[in-house]
């Protein structure tokens, strides 16, 4: 079968491997459909994701058909649509037995640590399939993956009806962010530096926007905010000052969210920190959040039809990642299709 492989950082490969095989543990085989691209496999490919590990097969937004079960799978059959959990963890050390899996001591992430969904086919643990609703076709559900992201990002924030939230950062990422947010809490403000992504932050439920290249954010968020800041900033633009900005422009008992995976020095200044006492959290993947995402499609609430811009078959797998590094305007999400 065929795969995308990256050899090493700026090296992408179509290899040819062995199809793979159920067992009692891996008791479902996948014919993939489709894998979305992801600013981290991006990230991979251009050798600046510093969790990963070489060569890899990346690809962790997997949609596929089930092919094949083992006698012990009880709830999946052959032709059902599912995606898959991008997540294994080993279930016995402290973040397992708190309940907190997706930072395990011994994570593995598939198409980071592990091998991943680009590829034609993939045998997983039964437990990590979620069947998708029948209104979502295949190249869409690849966004359910994000969806559970932001999820989680807004659970770890502890959201809630009342709080005055900042998205920093309108690309896929903040997008995605804002849709989940808007379900929970109704005063909600977007920065970015693009006029036109923050349009569309107000098309899709925003209260109001900040265009950071050309207003101070700290001071339009107290603006907006009745002078306190937000109570709840999330950090969906990771670069190197995002974190800075966001202490500045939370107000007092307010908590940060960051997200990013740059392993550069970020400035960080803890009078902000002690004086406000604020509660700085990562928020890391996501801790089987499939479910949640799927219900509230099934619920009418969230509606992630028409959500990719862009697809190529696996062969063209090259083309996409020139195409994903080109920061063409017109992209909104890429898929691989099979």
């Amino acid at each position: 079968m065929k795969a995308v492989q990256i050899i090493k950082p700026g090296q992408l490969k179509i290899i040819d491997m062995e199809k793979p095989q159920i067992d009692d543990k891996n008791n479902v085989l996948i014919k993939m459909t489709a894998a979305g691209i992801c600013g981290s496999d991006v990230g991979i490919y251009s050798g600046t994701n510093a969790a990963a590990t070489y060569p890899r097969i990346i690809g962790h937004e997997m949609v596929g058909h089930v092919e094949k079960t083992a006698s012990n799978v009880t709830a999946l059959k052959p032709g059902d649509r599912v995606i898959i959990n991008q997540v294994t963890s080993c279930g016995h050390c402290y973040p397992c037995r708190i309940g907190r899996g997706n930072v395990c001591d011994d994570l593995k992430v598939r198409g980071v640590h592990i091998d991943g969904g680009y590829r034609e086919y993939i045998a997983v643990p039964e437990s990590d399939c979620y069947v998708l609703p029948d209104s979502l076709s295949d190249n869409d559900a690849v966004m359910i993956e994000p969806t559970t992201i932001a999820i989680q990002s807004c659970t770890r924030a502890g959201l809630g009806t009342d709080d005055m939230l900042l998205i920093y950062g309108s690309g896929a990422l903040g997008s995605t962010i804002l849709k989940i947010a808007r379900l929970i809490c109704s005063n909600i403000l977007v920065a970015d530096v693009v006029d036109e992504k923050l349009k569309d932050a107000m098309k899709n439920g925003a209260n109001h926007t900040i265009n950071v290249s050309r207003e101070n954010l700290t001071e339009k968020v107290r603006e907006y905010t009745n002078g306190h800041g937000s109570t709840v900033s999330i950090d969906a633009a990771c670069t190197k000052d995002s974190l800075m900005n966001l202490l500045n422009a939370t107000g007092n008992a307010g908590r940060v969210i960051t997200m990013g995976f740059s392993t550069s020095a970020a400035e960080v200044n803890q009078f902000l920190i002690t004086s406000k006492e604020l509660d700085v959290r990562g928020s890391r993947l996501q801790n089987r959040m499939f479910g949640k995402a799927i219900e509230l499609i099934k619920a009418g609430k969230l509606d992630l039809s028409n959500s990719v811009s862009h697809t190529f078959p696996l062969d063209k797998a090259q083309e996409a990642f020139d195409f994903a590094t080109s920061h063409d305007p017109s992209i909104r999400k890429i898929v691989l299709t099979f």
